[in-house]
């Protein structure tokens, strides 16, 4: 067994981070917030007092919110505990983020891997994740055996670790897509009388099968969208990265704009803003964004 470190412990990284507990790893924690520090410890991981400290294994993982959150956290001065070892990043960053702290990791010394998985914490708990991974031949053999404690299956995308983020956020900008029609598609039928359930029933046992319109269409058939696996502003998060890889490699995305518009809405609204991102087919659903508006940033787009 080894000692890893583990930073960022928000519902999927309590949940990956608990796999590596469970496999008997000792594993060191650290978080902001100490809840969730205090919960893994219980479970018999040890509590970090500062990023660094979490850093400074041969082995160490993070899974922080968004760019601002990584690249705070694993500044040159946390990074450089590292020295020699190898970081393993699940998070939904950018390209342009993963490839600015694999330089911090590459100046300290050390190996970095970028592994941002598919799926919800649930998925996560029972080691059924699809996982993106992308790095150095080296450092990725280093992380594989961690990675297949997380994972159904490992996806190998190269040695540009930077790959690996484009692709997951190209994943989820194919989820919202999903979550948009499945919320327009709701809406014309609900407003003939017809039971959401009933339809989306339709829709996955007939031409629609698959993970997403299983999950997220019966969330958006039975409007149930709280305890949140992935709220709405991470959604949007994933929308603006989306934007940023069109604009770096000149890429046109016609329904950006529209998107954009429809999850702008839901983080206006108080009674959507916190939910899961699947609330997102609620904008539609509710008639939020007028007709006007909708067409004036479609045709933007």
């Amino acid at each position: 067994m080894a000692s890893v470190g583990f930073l960022g412990l928000g519902s999927m990284g309590a949940a990956l981070a608990r796999r590596l507990v469970d496999a008997g790893h000792d594993v060191h924690v650290w978080n902001r917030s100490r809840g969730a520090v205090d919960d893994l410890v219980a479970a018999g991981a040890v509590a970090c007092a500062a990023p660094a400290d979490a850093l400074a294994f041969e082995v160490s993982f993070s899974m922080l919110a968004d760019d601002a959150a990584a690249l705070g956290v694993l500044d040159a001065g946390a990074v450089a505990s590292a020295s020699g070892g190898v970081h393993v990043n699940l998070a939904s960053i950018s390209p342009a983020a993963a490839a600015e702290l694999r330089s911090r990791f590459a100046a300290a010394g050390s190996g970095y891997v970028a592994a941002p998985v598919l799926g919800r914490p649930a998925v996560a708990a029972e080691g059924k994740l699809n996982v993106l991974v992308a790095g150095d031949a080296t450092a990725v053999e280093t992380a594989e055996p961690f990675l297949e404690l997380f994972a159904a299956r490992l996806w190998p995308l190269g040695a540009e670790a930077p790959t690996a983020n484009a692709v997951k956020i190209a994943v989820n900008y194919d989820i919202i897509h999903a979550i948009q029609a499945i919320g327009e598609s709701v809406a014309l039928v609900e407003a003939r009388g017809v039971d959401p359930r009933l339809f989306v029933e339709i829709l996955t046992s007939t031409l629609f099968g698959g993970v997403v319109y299983g999950g997220y269409g019966g969330m958006i058939a039975a409007q149930a969208y709280n305890p949140p696996g992935f709220t709405v502003g991470l959604g949007y998060k994933d929308l603006r990265l989306s934007a940023e890889i069109a604009a770096e490699t000149g890429t046109h995305l016609p329904t950006l704009a529209a998107l954009t518009a429809v999850f702008e809405r839901a983080l206006d609204d108080p009674d959507l803003a916190e939910l899961d991102w699947g609330a997102a087919a609620e904008v539609t659903r509710r008639g939020l964004l007028a007709a006007s508006d909708d067409d004036a940033r479609g045709g933007a787009a």
